[in-house]
This record gives C-alpha cells, structure tokens and sequence, in this order.
C-alpha cells in the first residue's frame, strides 16, 4: 500500500495540493471588498480549515469513498450505483438523479480543463516575484508547459505517479516547513481553529462574507477528482495520504500564509511566494511549476476514469481507451479526451491571461460539483 500511497500523491493529490498557490490570495482580491485585518485574516482561516475538514476529511474520505462501484469512483459510479437498485428513490427519482449525475461530469470535464490552466498560471506567475523581467514570458511558458503535460498522459497514471509521487512528497513537505516557520512567527494564528471567527464575518456583512466563500472553495479544489481517481490507487491509500501528509502541509501552509498576511499586509498580492525566504524563492518557483503540471494530471486521469463510465453506461459514443498497465484495470488513457482537453486548456489561457480572472470561474465549477456529489444518494441510502 505504500507504493500505492505515494503513487496517489503524484496523481491524487496534485489538484488540492496546488491550491496554496492562489487561494488564499484570491479571498483578498480587492474586488472582493474584503479589508486585511486580523480579524478578517483569522476568518478567512477559519472558512479554509472548516472547509477542509468538513468537504474533504469527512465527506469524501469518510463518506463519499465509500460509494465505489466495483473500486470504481466518480459521479458517474455513483449514478450506476443509484440506477443498479430498484428501490421506492430510484423508481421516483430515477430522472432527476440521471440529470444531477451527468450535470456533475459536466461540470468535472470543465473543472479539467480549468485546472490545469490556473495551476500552471499561477505557478508561472511567481516568476515575476523573483523579478519583473520575466512578465513577458508567463503566458509563452505556461502554453508549452502546458503541452508537455498533455504528451506525457500516453505514458500512463501508473508510470507518472512513480515519477510525481517523489516530488508531490517534497512538494508537501515544504509547504508545511514554510507554514511552521511562518507560524511560530505569529502563534496566534491558531486561534482561527475557532468556527466563530467564520460565523462573525457572516454575521457582521453577509455580503462580502459570500463573495469571499466563492474564492475559499479554492481550497477545496481535487476533492472531486479524488473520488473520481479511486479506481487508479484504491480507498486505503487514498486515505492514508490524505491523513498522514497532504491535510497537514495543507494546513500549515494556509495558516503560515494568515500569520504572513497578518505581520505584513501588503504580501497578500502573493503571499504564498512572499513567505519564502529569499534564498528559497528561485527553487519553489521551480518546483510550484512541477507540482502544477502534477495538480493537472488529477483532473485529467479522472476525467478518463469519467469517461470510460460514460462509455460504459451508453451517455458517451464508443471511443479509443487504452489500458496502460498490466496490473491495475483503472489505470487508463484516452487519447480523444486527452486532445480536447488540451485544446480546451490552451483556449482558456489564451483567453483569460492571468490566473486571476481564472479564480472566478473556478470556484462555481468546484462548488458545483461538489454539490452534485452530495445530492446523489450513496448505496446505503438507495
């Protein structure tokens, strides 16, 4: 299972591990109203771990993943499930479910095609923190990146989570050293564990505390790409990984950023890379573009997982899929969905440039189908 694990890491995890990036960047933007106070700061913190707590700990690690269908994940292995049993939900709701399933793998081939786009902008875009000098060039780097991350899914999942998983290990590694080093700064950042600063910002302005939740639903980008990789590495090491190293780096890495943001107001135009030390920032620029090509291949694989359901069910036209490893059947690729992704990808950056303008767009396809999951009903309740 450890193999396993750390595979998972490489093509599971690279979605939500990426979110540090912009996320909490985004729930400052100016155009959000939200001013950098600590109070505020200590709100938004408390908005991202309940977040993480409640979405991905307990609804999909306890809940969600245990509605496979025979070790198969995804929306759509959770509408076959619905439609396999011939109980009083089916029969009375059997078309409404039909239309909230497809509605969700809609919405997850479109979160495939955004993430990979906003993960590797925002990575690009730390460049220009090391210097002004190379703003020109994020918008060339980021479209062959792109590229490449789409010439490499004919390798298989199995042969890139060998390669990603390493690196996704040092990945979250760091993230939780830069939150420790943070933290210790600015202890009291801790207290954000409370719900209640959460619950004040609602209570105090309503408004912007909404429009601030559309950004923190960042923070839960890949849970829905979690369920949909089941296949390819299992609930066990899905579960242990998240536990054991994902959840902590994640943390620790948010709240260091709030302990940043609260010391210096001004870094909240990037305070992921403005946490780093000096000597540090050159390399994690580096490695945040490895780790965004790796949050890519989250989405993709489970898109493929997604798509060969659909096949299956009759809601896709028969199409090319290749298995790509003797030992594991979830382990897939097909090269149709591979080329209009790609193309779908590229359009996007093309079209909206900066990470930024991506955040929007981003948080109602995530928030979207995160619900859709939570409307169909598992196997034990059908």
């Amino acid at each position: 299972m450890g193999l396993l694990a750390l595979g998972a890491l490489g093509v599971v995890y690279g979605d939500i591990g990426t979110s540090p990036l912009y996320a909490l960047r985004e729930c400052f933007d100016p155009h959000k109203g939200l001013a950098i106070t600590e109070s505020h700061i200590m709100a938004v913190l408390s908005m991202i771990f309940w977040s993480l707590m409640l979405v991905i700990s307990i609804k999909y690690i306890f809940f969600i993943l245990r509605a496979d269908n025979l070790g198969e994940g995804g929306i759509l292995a959770l509408l076959a499930l619905v439609k396999s049993k011939t109980g009083g939900l089916t029969r009375r709701f059997g078309t409404l479910f039909l239309v909230i399933g497809i509605f969700g793998a809609a919405l997850l081939f479109g979160d495939a095609i955004i993430t990979p786009a906003i993960s590797v902008l925002s990575a690009v875009e730390g460049l220009s923190i090391v210097t002004p000098v190379f703003s020109p060039y994020i918008m060339p780097f980021t479209i062959v990146i792109l590229i490449v991350i789409f010439a490499l899914q004919r390798l298989g999942t199995g042969r890139i989570g060998n390669v990603f998983g390493p690196i996704m290990f040092v990945w979250f590694t760091i993230l939780g050293a830069m939150g420790i080093n943070s933290v210790v700064q600015t202890p009291e950042v801790l207290a954000a564990l409370n719900p209640a600063y959460a619950v004040l910002l609602f209570w105090e302005d309503p408004h912007i505390a909404f429009l601030v939740t559309s950004s923190v639903f960042l923070v839960v980008t890949g849970g829905e790409a979690l369920y949909a990789d089941m296949g390819h590495f299992g609930r066990s090491s899905i579960r242990w990984s998240w536990f054991v190293l994902v959840l902590p780096g994640l943390l620790l890495n948010y709240f260091g950023q709030g302990a940043l943001l609260i010391r210096s107001p001004e870094a909240a135009k990037n305070p992921f890379f403005l946490m780093a030390p000096d000597w540090l920032l050159v390399p994690l620029v580096i490695l945040s573009v490895i780790a965004a090509m790796i949050a890519s291949q989250a989405v993709i694989s489970g898109v493929f997982s997604m798509t060969r359901q659909a096949v299956q069910l009759g809601y896709l036209p028969r199409m090319r899929i290749t298995h790509t490893s003797a030992e594991e059947i979830g382990q897939i690729y097909v090269p149709l969905m591979n080329t209009v992704l790609c193309i779908g990808t590229l359009g996007l950056v093309f079209a909206f440039k900066t990470s930024s303008n991506l955040a929007g767009a981003y948080g109602v396809a995530v928030s979207s189908v995160s619900y859709t999951h939570l409307t169909l009903p598992t196997n034990r309740e059908v």
